[in-house]
This record gives C-alpha cells, structure tokens and sequence, in this order.
C-alpha cells in the first residue's frame, strides 16, 4: 500500500474523534515563510520527501504560484502528527500573504480554529501582520506564533545573544500589542497574549528545516547559546536533525490550539446568529456527527475532472455522497456527488466527512465561497466580511467575438470562486469590468483566465474606484414624480467614520435580528431614536424613516429602497458610489391610486430627491488610499521617500531597522499604478515594499473638477455639471 495511502487511512480513522482534532491556518505577511513552513510539516507528517521541504512549496499548487513565487490561493491539507502517545489529525490551510488576496485569509479563517501566525525575525510584525491577525481574532481564532528566519540573524546580522533576545521580545512585544487591541471588546476571548514561557512561540528557520520552543529546549537539552553555535559552524543538518522543525511546530499545535469541541460552543454564537436555543444550534455546539449536515463554504475551486469543488468546515453531521442539501440564498437541493479531503493539490474521496472537519464536497452546484450547506433549511451562517473592498478595475473583453459567451461563464465563476472580486458584464458591448483589491489581484485573474480557459483577451488600462461622499447636513430637499402626483421630502448628512466602520465590519446588516442591530448601531454613535428607524442599509449607506402614519408608505417602501439604491450606486457627481450617508425620509404624499405611484414613477422621485439632497450636502469625490511601507539601504532612502511624495503622498516616518531604512507614508491609489517598476530602477533594484488598503480620503478641492470630468468623459456622461454644483 502506498504511503499516501496509508496517510488518507489514518485521516480517516481520526475524523471520528474530535478531541485530537485541530483545523488550523498558518498566516504571514508576504515572504515570512509560511509555504516554506508547511512544506516543513508535510515532511514531518511523511507526505513529501525531507530532503525537497522548503524548496518544493508543495502549497502552491498553480503554476503561476511557482513562477510568482507567491502564494495566492489558500490551499488545503490533512495529516497526522503523534503528541503525547495519541495520534492527532491536523487540517492546515496554507494562506497568501500579499495584501490583494486577503480575501482568501478572511475565507480560511471562518473554517479553523487556530491560526499560526509567522513573523520574519528581521523584518518583525508588519501591516499584513496585523491585517491577518484582526481577521483571526475577529472569527474567535486563537492565535499562536512562530518567529521564522532566525538563522538571518545569527549567520547575516552576526546578532550577540543579548541583541538577538531583545529583538525577538520586542516581536512578541509587538505582536501581544497588536492582539490585546483587538480583543479588548471581546467578552468571549480571554488572554489570547502568546507567551515563550507557555509554549505559544517558537523560533527557527523554515528554509533550514530546525526549530525551537521553550517546551522542545526543555526535551533536548539544547539552548540558544548551543543553535547559535550550530548555526554559525554550519551544521544546520544536525540542527535540524536534533531539533526538527515540525515536532516542534506540531507539538504547539495539538497543544495550544483548540480542538472543535471546546471551540465551536464559542465560535458558534459569534458566526451564526440563528436561534441559539434551537436542536441545530445545540447540534453545532456539540460537534454531533449525527445531527443535521451543517457545513459552510469557504471556497470554490475548479478541478479540470470532477468539475466544482466547494471546500468547508463541518459544524454538524456527516457528509457522505448521494445526500441532497438546501444551499443558503438558492431553491432546490443539490446532490452531493463526492465528499473528500484535500492532500495539498490533490483531492483525496473518503466514504464520510463528519462534524468538526474540513471537507471539500463535489455536487454542490449553487454554493459560492461564504455558502451555507445544510440538511435542513436554516438561518445562514454571517455573512464573511473582508477587511478592504474593491479598489481597481480593468475592462476585460474577448479578441475573438465567439468567445463572448464562454468568456462571460468564465467571469461568473470566477465571482463565485473569489467573492472579493467584483464583476460587472455588459452584454451587449461585450465589455466586462472587474473589480479587484489591486493591480497583481487583476493581473492575475486576467491571466487564468488567457491559461487556464484558452481565451484570449484585451485588457484596459487600470481603472481606480472612486467614492462620493455628503460632507454636511443637507435641508430638506423635494423629489417630485414625473406624474407630479407623488412627493418624497427625504435630507442626508455625513456618517460619522465608526457607524461606516461598524456596517463595512459586518457588525450592523439588515439580516440581524432588529436588537442586536439596534445595539451595534449605538454602540457606534447613533442616536437611540434614530437606530429604532432604520429602515435599510445599503452598502455604508443608511434609510432612516423618520414618517409618521402615511397612508401606503408601507406597500411603497420596496419602491423608496429600490430608487434609493439606484442613486447610492451612482452618485451624482460622476455616477460612483457614494458611502457613508445618512438619509432621512421625513414625509411622503402619495397618490391614492396605486397605478399612479407604480414604479415609473416613485423611483425616480426618490432617486432625484437624494440626488438633490447629495448635492444641498456639499458631496465630494474620496478616492483610495494606501500605505506604503519601503524598506531600503540607506544611500537610497531619499529616492524611496522621493517616489511616495512624488505620488501626492506623504512620508509619516523613516527610521532605521537593522542595516536598512524603513520609510512610512500613504499616496492615492491612483498615483500608486507602475509604482513596482517606478521604486526598481530609483533604487536600482535594492528596495523591498509592500502596501496595504488604507480606506478613502477626500480628494484635494483644487483636483476635485478634473477628476470628475475625466471619470464623466470615460463613462460618456454629459462634461458639464449642474449649476447647483458650483462649490466643486
């Protein structure tokens, strides 16, 4: 029988117990070393030779991952590890850690319950740090960490052990700092702080295949004067042979993670809001594999034989092949055709999946990534919020014209497999636009879809996203039906950044119950009247219906929200989406008659009412900003500085971090487009950088005209603008 084999066996065997259960994620920021780590555990766990861990990324499945050298789909796989005398199964998802495909991390997290988060010695806790750990703690995932490239700083940086122990305390530092931010409103997370003296933090280096904890040092015998010495003799076999690297990070693993028993009773309440003293909820707290199928979908793949493969956490049940399951948001039921788990790029089918695992399931036609799959009709799971939206577009179309229907198919499953992107198809001019969180995020897409589809196609210049915003109180303003029969007095005024904060979180939505919005919504600043009349939420936009007793107001609404939504979508300024608005409807008259207040005609009264009230609130353009952070030698800082204020950025901090400068700063995303080439050849290739979505600010006034009309010329709207936006 072949190794593999015998592994998928074992697997197997141990679904059934959950207390040796442990579903983890490993996180970085970009080029820490997590998919050198993970080839290191697949060695360990005897699913890839020792010799090739740390070379062969066995995580990164697609080509373009290994020409990139990037991780850019989270990827999947289950393997044993022996702890204290029992057998553990470990299901570990392997995240990206570049910044534009942050959506994966957010994905993976809602399926585990521990997430190992490695930092790079030299480099220490970065933005894509914190970003990764937020969306941890935020799906009740308990962190541990892991201090990689180590080596660098005994073999390159020739560190004394008083140095060498000050950085790595202030990279804990850093991190329990960052995680005590975060959890301090977290009633149900107690001290998630790692600490060397329990046994949450290991060092070592991936590339080198050794590690160590205060546990491991405790087993061997061996000190960090003794790996120092190693290390610099270089003897890094016999490092690793005395001190692997997976024996390390697995013991943490099955003894500092959660296993799904003791985290679903409190991972439930916090991911799934449905009636928690119903049979189901119970069933979910329990882990009962004979109770319900509950599974929720955090990601959709495309295998080339057995077609969609949606890929989930069991919180209840057990899957098996032939059940029909309800998909959350869709009519029907859909077969299960397969149940399997992934051996990194391979699927492997097993007879059953039960509760507490990650399972990835053939036959589920209607999920998408953030689906609720279960045997019964139920309350969807939250809905997975990602940290930044959508920043930048690029019109897609096909060279050949016969390729148009298959390319549309194409981008509709590409909506499905990463619902951070965002599709928009004109039919009939055969252009499509995507939206995605950067230029790499869009240079990839487009290019799976030339390789992997074989159809070929042009792409646009990138095309930044823009914002419109109220920034004052409007009057109230009247929209009148074309009939003249139908009056909505409706005013605006500017959301303060929590209330925004609080929706774009997931924190406040219409598909809560009313209390726990209420609660949210004055937690963030809204008065208690005002939460009482929310009427709907649209994007960070919020209706408040401030009427009293109209008579069909009721059977209207649908018709208020549908023209309301259609003016938020396209703002008046150049037709962008407007954010953060409060619109108040203060009173409507309406015609007795409900052919005379049909759609044609509440619509767009509604529509020009906001638009008018918009407009008496001084809106104004917001376009995307972002960090940047540019580690340099020191001869080529003022060039680095130079290309983020030459950006209309400004620089916030230079300091220095071991033999290079660190330079800080923010610059629009806009101005941010041919930056990688642009920062190469000013610094002659010696810098390092990386940046992060850092939200919309107000666009200068003195940019605010030309802006407007660019964007009005390119969508073919009319270039001059209303008289009554003269303060522009």
């Amino acid at each position: 029988m072949g190794r593999r084999k015998k592994i998928v066996q074992e697997c197997e065997r141990l679904m059934d117990d959950p207390e040796n259960i442990r579903n983890i994620a490993i996180a970085a920021h970009v080029d820490h070393g997590k998919t050198t780590l993970t080839d290191n555990l697949l060695a360990g766990a005897g699913m890839i030779s020792d010799e090739t861990a740390g070379e062969q990324l066995a995580m990164d499945t697609e080509e373009d991952e290994q020409e990139r050298g990037i991780t850019i789909d989270a990827a999947n796989v289950s393997m044993t590890h022996e702890y204290e005398d029992q057998n553990h199964l470990i299901n570990l998802i392997d995240t990206p850690g570049h910044v534009d495909f942050g959506g994966d991390v957010t994905r993976a997290m809602r399926a585990v319950d521990g997430a190992l988060v490695v930092v790079d010695a030299v480099e220490g806790a970065m933005p894509q740090t914190e970003t990764v750990l937020r969306q941890a703690l935020r799906e009740g995932v308990k962190p541990t960490l892991f201090i990689n490239k180590v080596d660098r700083l005994i073999s390159e940086l020739q560190e004394g052990a008083e140095e060498m122990q000050e950085r790595l305390l202030s990279v804990i530092r850093d991190v329990n700092e960052l995680i005590r931010g975060m959890t301090e409103d977290m009633d149900d997370i107690e001290d998630w702080t790692v600490s060397v003296e329990e046994g949450t933090v290991g060092f070592g280096s991936a590339l080198y295949k050794w590690g160590v904890s205060m546990p491991s040092m405790q087993r061997t015998g061996m000190d960090f004067a003794e790996i120092m010495e190693l290390e610099r003799a270089d003897k890094r076999q016999e490092l690793h042979e005395r001190t692997p690297l997976s024996d390390v990070v697995l013991d943490m693993v099955c003894e500092h993670f959660p296993n799904p028993i003791d985290a679903q009773p409190r991972r439930i309440p916090r991911v799934w809001r449905g009636d928690d003293q119903s049979e189901i909820a119970e069933q979910m707290r329990l882990v009962d594999e004979d109770g319900e199928v509950v599974l929720m979908v955090t990601d959709i793949a495309m295998d080339p034989h057995a077609g969609e493969v949606a890929s989930g956490r069991v919180f209840s049940g057990t899957l098996e092949k032939g059940q029909e399951l309800y998909v959350s948001g869709t009519a029907g039921k859909n077969r299960v055709q397969s149940v399997g788990v992934y051996m990194g790029g391979e699927r492997e089918e097993v007879d059953e999946v039960p509760a507490g695992n990650i399972a990835a399931v053939t036959g589920l036609k209607d999920a998408i990534a953030g689906s609720t799959v279960s045997g019964v009709e139920m309350t969807p799971f939250e809905t997975i919020e990602h940290i930044s939206e959508p920043v930048i577009t690029k019109s897609v179309e096909a060279q050949n014209m016969d390729d148009l229907p298959k390319l549309i198919e194409t981008l509709r499953q590409v909506s499905k497999e990463d619902p951070t992107i965002q599709i928009n198809i004109n039919e009939d001019t055969g252009e499509h636009l995507i939206s995605g969180q950067g230029e790499l995020h869009l240079e990839v897409i487009t290019q799976r879809i030339e390789k992997n589809q074989g159809i070929p196609v042009n792409t646009g210049e990138p095309i930044v996203v823009y914002r419109e915003q109220p920034q004052q109180a409007s009057d109230q303003v009247e929209g009148i039906s074309p009939n003249r029969h139908n009056r909505f007095y409706i005013s605006i005024e500017p959301m303060n950044d929590e209330l925004v904060e609080t929706i774009q979180r997931g924190e406040a939505s219409m598909d809560m119950p009313e209390q726990d919005r209420r609660e949210a919504l004055q937690e963030a600043g809204m008065d208690k009247d005002d939460s009482q009349e929310v009427e709907h939420i649209h994007g960070t936009n919020i209706l408040i219906d401030d009427t009293k007793g109209i008579q069909h107001l009721n059977e209207t609404m649908e018709l208020v929200i549908e023209g309301l939504e259609e003016a938020l979508d396209n703002g008046p300024l150049a037709n962008e989406p407007v954010q953060g608005s409060l619109i108040r409807l203060h009173d409507a008259r309406l015609h007795e008659d409900t052919i005379h207040r049909g759609p044609a005609q509440v619509i767009p009264a509604t529509r020009e009412a906001v638009h008018k009230s918009l407009i008496d609130g001084k809106i104004k353009m917001l376009e995307p900003m972002q960090d940047v952070r540019i580690d340099v030698p020191n001869d080529h800082m003022g060039a680095a500085s130079g290309e983020i204020q030459g950006r209309r950025g400004r620089v916030d901090d230079m300091y220095q971090e071991g033999d290079l400068m660190v330079v800080e700063g923010i610059a629009p995303v806009g101005e941010m487009i041919g930056f990688a080439s642009d920062i190469r050849s000013a610094t002659e290739g010696r810098a390092s950088w990386n940046t992060e979505n850092a939200g919309f600010e107000v666009m200068s006034d003195s940019l605010q005209r030309d802006k407007i009309m660019e964007i009005r010329e390119r969508k073919g709207m009319k270039l001059e603008l209303p008289p009554s936006i003269d303060y522009i």
